[in-house]
């Protein structure tokens, strides 16, 4: 049986799947729950200043597929709406009932450095595991100076950070946000300020639909709305690039990451741990489906790394990394082909419509008296996937890779490149 247990910047937890700062959190009933359930850990709702946030009704709207299935999340819910005195206490007695759990709290705390050495301490005679900064909340509390704000700002991240850590003993894991455009800055800027970790990513600015009687957006505030912070399976792919980009980045590439986003399933978190996460954070699932998805993500977690031979976490972690790259470094002379399973294919012609619209031409329909059938053209066929991407029986259309008997050759390399290396410009 794979071992599950991780070490994360010091922070010892029986499994990787932590609960995100997020409702979930917010609370102990809802944390004892929880662990109940087997959850490894928990970041708890993102504690601020006395008095607490006032939050808003109505604050989640949802951006639904077919069969109401939710594709993306949206809320506008700030940061907890109970006091410091009351989060602190339960934070304490949790924390003492479940000693083996990792327990990290979540501050958000004006650009001064007063209020962080006044609070900090307070965080630490808990027995909090460790912290995490919230600079990526995008709604509300940026419009106080907190959360995205200053994630934004490389420059204030170090600073805070910085003062963090001089304060505390404790783990400071740094969370970013997304809505920036290279996430690396603030990455590098938390670790010039001495951050133990960052986690990430937080939500991405959203609105998802509209009421186009009322002319307002979801979620409705009387008649009015704003943008909140998108989350989900929607945001997944957003998640693990930036997740690799810090992970393969030469400043930050040995930074330990807890990955968010998007997260719903083992393989989800298989994916962001071999992309360079070393724990990952779950919320929009947990709301969704409740804290008992956690026995599944850690048995099929579990069943995978066996049958990979992988005895523990470490063993796949960052395994991902070296295989990303630029896109400059690709394998030009590298080639694939579609190719259509006949036994598979159910004559829907989705391939076909698609290709013959929009690409390339090279899934040819021919038609026998009654029957049809498609077939690829290979000399048309550029391998671009939108057959295969756009056919509802999984296996049947296949990218099969062609020997080319070209050597490995990148665009920095490649003569049709202006610019390549070894290649003449207006004959100089």
């Amino acid at each position: 049986m794979a071992d599950l247990s991780i070490d994360f910047c010091g922070i010892k937890s029986p499994n990787p799947f932590w609960l995100a700062s997020a409702p979930p959190t917010d609370k102990a009933y809802n944390v004892v729950r929880a662990f109940e359930a087997g959850w490894g850990g928990v970041v708890w709702k993102t504690l601020g200043e006395d008095p607490p946030a006032v939050n808003v009704s109505s604050r989640y709207s949802a951006l639904h597929g077919k069969n109401r299935e939710v594709i993306g999340f949206n809320n506008i819910e700030l940061i907890t709406d109970r006091s410091l005195e009351i989060n602190l206490r339960e934070i304490t007695a949790v924390k003492k009932a479940w000693p083996d759990r990792a327990l990290v709290v979540s501050m958000m705390l004006p650009c001064e450095e007063a209020p962080w050495r006044e609070i900090l301490p307070l965080v630490e005679a808990t027995g909090a595991d460790g912290i995490e900064l919230n600079f990526g909340c995008p709604h509300g509390m940026p419009e106080r100076g907190m959360g995205a704000a200053v994630g934004q700002q490389p420059d204030l991240i170090e600073l805070v950070t910085r003062w963090c850590k001089t304060t505390t003993r404790l783990p400071v894991i740094v969370k970013l946000t997304p809505n920036i455009t290279d996430v690396r800055a603030p990455a590098r800027a938390a670790l010039a300020g001495g951050a133990d970790a960052v986690s990430l990513i937080n939500t991405i600015n959203s609105i998802t639909h509209l009421d186009l009687d009322r002319m307002v957006a979801f979620p409705a505030v009387g008649d009015a709305s704003t943008h909140g912070g998108y989350c989900g399976t929607a945001v997944k792919p957003i998640a693990l690039n930036m997740v690799a980009e810090i992970a393969r980045d030469p400043v930050t590439k040995g930074l330990p990451i807890s990955g968010i986003g998007g997260i719903g399933n083992w393989r989800d978190a298989a994916e962001f741990i071999a992309l360079g996460a070393g724990s990952v954070q779950v919320c929009t699932a947990a709301m969704l489906h409740g804290f008992r998805i956690v026995e599944e993500m850690k048995d099929g977690l579990s069943r995978w790394m066996d049958s990979k031979g992988y005895d523990n976490i470490a063993a796949f972690s960052r395994k991902a990394v070296p295989n990303t790259t630029d896109w400059k470094y690709l394998d030009m002379n590298y080639q694939v082909i579609a190719h259509i399973d006949q036994d598979k294919c159910i004559q829907c012609g989705r391939c076909h419509v698609a290709c013959e619209d929009t690409s390339h031409q090279a899934v040819a329909r021919l038609v026998d008296g009654n029957a049809r059938k498609y077939e690829v053209i290979a000399e048309e066929c550029v391998g671009c996937n939108l057959c295969e991407i756009t056919c509802p029986v999984e296996g049947c259309i296949t990218m099969v890779p062609q020997e080319t008997g070209k050597p490995y050759m990148n665009w920095t390399q490649d003569p049709r490149n202006p610019r390549a290396e070894g290649v003449l410009l207006d004959g100089v």
